[in-house]
């Protein structure tokens, strides 16, 4: 670190990554989470208790993947927000419950799993779907809980170069960037590291019960380790970078509001921009627990990849009038 004049950080490299990430995903989880929750609601009259988890799951993503266009304008213009204030902070708080509530609802599926296969005997009958119901309304207060101090910081700022270049930030102004860290230390913690830690727990204790009992379902099993290998591309692709380069992020702007320039700020920039891209990512991933949790799912997508291959497996009609294909080629 030093106190010399800091080096001016690359805010162009969020304008050209972060467009084209939203809109893929914009795409992708409207398709893959619309999907899942008809499937679902298809079948509400055999809904199982871990698949009100699922359910839940989908709806945060539905309501995140609906402001992600909002957001693909608002950086395809170079960081400048025409939504007004009050969308900006909706916006930001739609990102918030979906991601949080994310974690919070793949954990409470995970410890489901883990009572189902290490404690069978206590768990079966006794956790209804009214439960689980129940369970998902606090995850949803929790989260909301959580999220609300967000509201209360600074998220839009108007300043004129000219033009007038309006933000809609993500954490918060400047100002007040040392205060929101603290802050943001606490809502990674409580929204992050607790319940990845119980779903690191509930796993780790699944894959040991599992490994030593042969009698053991084969089914269960390898349900189990699905589950643990999508959790794993979950938390180690979308939320853990997220939230080291958002909290490394912030503090950078502390040290600099400082005049402490860290030289390490515009790599922690770009890497932020990076997590903020994979992190949207969980909207487009999470209907995998779709697939997992889901038995009429994967049987839908064979018998789409059956139809697809016969129709691309079927043979052209045959020419009765004997013209060869290289004529129909040149247009004879």
């Amino acid at each position: 670190m030093n106190k010399s004049s800091c080096p001016r950080v690359s805010f162009d490299f969020t304008g050209r990554f972060l467009p084209p990430v939203y809109i893929i995903v914009f795409i992708v989880g409207l398709v893959a989470n619309g999907w899942g929750l008809k499937s679902l609601l298809h079948n509400w009259k055999k809904l199982k208790i871990i698949n009100v988890f699922v359910f839940n799951l989908g709806l945060a993503d539905i309501l995140y993947l609906l402001t992600v266009p909002f957001l693909a304008v608002y950086y395809f213009m170079k960081s400048k927000w025409i939504f007004g204030d009050a969308f900006c902070k909706i916006t930001r708080f739609c990102f918030n419950l979906n991601l949080y509530g994310s974690i919070g609802f793949l954990t409470c599926i995970s410890v489901y799993r883990y009572l189902a296969v290490v404690h069978p005997a206590r768990v079966m009958g006794r956790i209804t779907v009214t439960h689980s119901v129940i369970i998902s309304v606090m995850v949803w207060l929790l989260v909301s809980v959580q999220s609300l101090p967000d509201m209360f910081y600074i998220k839009r700022y108007s300043k004129p170069y000219g033009n007038n270049t309006e933000k809609c930030f993500d954490t918060t102004d400047n100002i007040y960037v040392e205060s929101y860290l603290k802050y943001s230390l606490g809502w990674t913690l409580t929204g992050f590291c607790i319940p990845f830690l119980i779903t690191l727990g509930c796993y780790g204790h699944v894959i040991v019960v599992l490994c030593r009992t042969n009698t053991t379902h084969k089914v269960l099993k390898q349900r189990s380790l699905k589950l643990l290998c999508i959790l794993i591309l979950l938390f180690s692709v979308c939320y853990i970078p997220y939230q080291v380069f958002k909290n490394l992020n912030l503090w950078s702007r502390v040290l600099s509001n400082q005049k402490i320039c860290a030289e390490w700020s515009n790599g922690v920039y770009i890497a932020r921009q990076i997590s903020r891209g994979l992190v949207c990512l969980n909207s487009a991933l999470n209907p995998l627990v779709y697939l997992h949790g889901n038995e009429d799912i994967p049987a839908q997508i064979r018998q789409l990849l059956q139809q697809a291959h016969q129709m691309f497996s079927r043979s052209p009609p045959t020419n009765s009038g004997g013209v060869s294909m290289a004529q129909i080629a040149d247009g004879d």
